[in-house]
Order: C-alpha cells, then sequence, then structure tokens
C-alpha cells in the first residue's frame, strides 16, 4: 500500500512539473505575443519605446542560449508591466 502511494504520488510530481519546465523556455514567446496583441492598447507616444524594446527582446531570443532568453523575459516582462501601468493611467 505505501508503495502504491508514493508511488502514486510520484507520478503526479512529475506530470505537474514537466509542463512548469516546457512554459519557462517559452515564456519569451508568450510574452511577446502579450505585447503583440496588446498593440491596440498602446498609447502612440509610447509606441516607438515599445516597438524597439520587442526588437531587443526578439534579438536576445534568437541567441538561443539561456541568458539570451533570461534577457528576453526580461525585456518583455518590463515591456508588458510599462503598457499596464500606461493604461492604468500611469499609477
Amino acid at each position: 500500500m505505501k508503495r502504491s502511494v508514493l508511488f502514486g504520488l510520484f507520478v503526479t510530481a512529475s506530470l505537474l512539473a514537466s509542463p512548469s519546465f516546457a512554459a519557462e523556455k517559452d515564456l519569451c514567446a508568450v510574452n511577446l505575443q502579450t505585447i503583440e496583441n496588446a498593440q491596440a492598447q498602446i498609447p502612440a507616444e509610447m509606441a516607438d519605446q515599445v516597438a524597439d524594446s520587442v526588437k531587443q527582446a526578439q534579438a536576445d531570443h534568437a541567441k538561443g542560449t539561456k541568458e539570451g532568453t533570461d534577457a528576453c523575459i526580461a525585456e518583455t516582462n518590463d515591456t508588458i508591466k510599462m503598457i499596464k501601468d500606461a493604461n492604468k493611467g500611469g499609477k
């Protein structure tokens, strides 16, 4: 009985952990898509800044390294936060 419970817990933990590792790799792409989807909400005065940020994030992502992916995620997170703050009135 103990073995089956432990085995069940191990299998469940493995299944739950797997998507999180895959999602981390794609977070840059997901963030870039989020920014793309928010194009209509970006104030005109921020459009150039957002475009530059997206270009930088894409360049970082294209490196294919962990550092590049981390830089892409950081850049896109900052851009998404900036867009949300602008839509809240800068608060």
